[in-house]
């Protein structure tokens, strides 16, 4: 029996290794008994992404539901995860089930959870469920048929990508973007939101947006080193404006300007919130993750917005999202949120956001980001994930924790901050932070200065000093 946990945003494993039908079946159970506890008449919208055997463990985590009396909307075909958080809210669901392992390398598959609210499920609810697991499934679900459970309306087909793009119809001036003469790419990567881009802007020049479960090979992560033939078309091609990308399951986002040099969410946070409180005129707090620029504070108290600092990970956003009145809230791994949509990361819906700020605004993306400079200063942020043995892993945590890193090279640490992870300041601006990834067997280590020179030292030191 193995032990099922449930880390930062889901529970993943390996497919046919630790991520089994059966052990879907054993989580799928738990989230029906949970279901059925809190609700007179339990329902869940369920739908997968991109990944082997996607289909088979959405209709896996379907049949155990029916069987236990809960309704299921299923989504027809792939779709991405921010299209089943907001099936949640559009078909009254009382709760979201994903099978993704978003970012992650293909061999892995997951299971999200969603509220009803259409964002993360809270922490103390997923503990909740993961506490009733059982050891084996306990009922016959492989005698469901699907077919008949939709003949007796207990299942319901739902096509959540076309409810999506009219969502997007509606929110978006999609003729400024398609009538600016600006031109977009889009890199899919593989993942769940290759078909959105190419349904709303056919314009759209389109790089890995064909089904593809092994992904080449690549982790479907939009970041840098992930992205390097995305940046070289753009570059070659001389003609593309800005390049969006977006990961496995399509709720993260990376950017790149004419050059195919690569803008990463740190820059995006900052364009959003600036776009929608000056250009927009739009309010609200902005709420970030510990692992942020610190430039979130600056470009906060220039218009005058609160700002909350979380704990890594997008559901303790999500907490405050739902009850506070939230402009912006986002995380340095891509995943951004902003008021008027959902408490859910979507890279699309924030891509949309920057192309149609361009659009209006006739500036190009570096030009955009020299307004946010005029108020924040530039900066440079970057991250190395390291792959080392667990007892590594664990020296260097404990060095963090005791107390036993006074300067990162020859620079005196001033304070340090221990929200989630550790994060040593060598000036008021300028960190180093180490920290091990809460879903795959990494050790982060990640820098802010004041240009990338200065980030690469910042880590080279640490990386030295730290022997890894």
């Amino acid at each position: 029996m193995t032990k099922i946990k449930f880390g930062t945003d889901g529970w993943r494993a390996i497919i046919a290794e630790e991520f089994t039908v059966e052990n879907v079946a054993r989580v799928s159970e738990a989230t029906a008994l949970w279901l059925k506890a809190n609700h007179a008449t339990p329902s869940v919208v369920i739908g997968h992404d991109c990944r082997f055997a996607g289909e088979l463990f959405a209709e896996t985590t379907a049949k155990v539901m029916i069987q236990h009396g809960v309704k299921v909307y299923l989504a027809k075909g792939f779709v991405s995860t921010p299209m089943v958080s907001m099936g949640a809210i559009s078909y009254n669901a009382n709760l979201g089930v994903v099978l993704t392992a978003s970012h992650n390398p293909p061999a892995y598959n997951g299971y999200k959870l969603k509220g009803s609210y259409g964002g993360p499920l809270l922490p103390d609810k997923i503990e909740e469920i993961e506490s009733i697991i059982p050891d084996a499934s306990n009922v016959s679900w492989k005698a469901i048929s699907l077919a008949d459970a939709e003949a007796a309306g207990k299942c319901v087909i739902v096509d959540l990508e076309g409810d999506y793009c009219a969502r997007v119809e509606e929110n978006f001036d999609l003729e400024a973007i398609r009538n600016s003469n600006m031109e977009f790419a889009y890199d899919a990567m593989y993942g769940a939101g290759q078909n959105v881009i190419r349904r709303l802007l056919p314009d759209t020049t389109l790089l890995h947006c064909e089904n593809n479960p092994s992904f080449e090979g690549q982790a479907p992560e939009p970041i840098a080193k992930n992205l390097t033939e995305f940046s070289e078309m753009i570059r070659i091609a001389g003609n593309i404006d800005c390049g969006l990308a977006t990961d496995g399951d399509a709720d993260r986002i990376g950017l790149f300007d004419n050059e195919g040099n690569f803008v990463d969410s740190h820059h995006i946070i900052l364009l959003l919130i600036h776009y929608l409180k000056k250009y927009k005129g739009l309010d609200g707090k902005v709420c970030t993750a510990f692992s942020s620029t610190v430039k979130v504070r600056k470009i906060c108290d220039h218009y005058g917005l609160d700002l909350d600092v979380v704990k890594i990970g997008f559901k303790y956003i999500a907490g405050i999202m739902i009850t506070d009145d939230v402009l912006l809230g986002g995380e340095e791994s891509g995943g951004i949120a902003i008021k008027g949509h959902i408490p859910e990361r979507d890279g699309i819906w924030m891509g949309l956001v920057i192309w149609e700020f361009m659009a209006k605004s006739g500036k190009t993306l570096t030009e955009l980001i020299e307004e946010v400079y005029e108020i924040t200063g530039a900066f440079s942020v970057d991250r190395n994930d390291l792959h080392l043995a667990e007892s590594e892993k664990q020296r260097v945590i404990a060095s963090c924790k005791n107390g036993e890193v006074k300067q990162i090279g020859n620079r005196p640490v001033i304070r340090m901050e221990d929200m989630d992870g550790f994060k040593f300041f060598v000036s008021e601006d300028e960190w180093l932070m180490v920290r091990a990834s809460g879903t795959e067997p990494l050790l982060r280590v990640y820098a802010e200065a004041h240009d990338h020179a200065g980030v690469m030292k910042l880590i080279g030191d640490a990386r030295k000093q730290f022997g890894i």
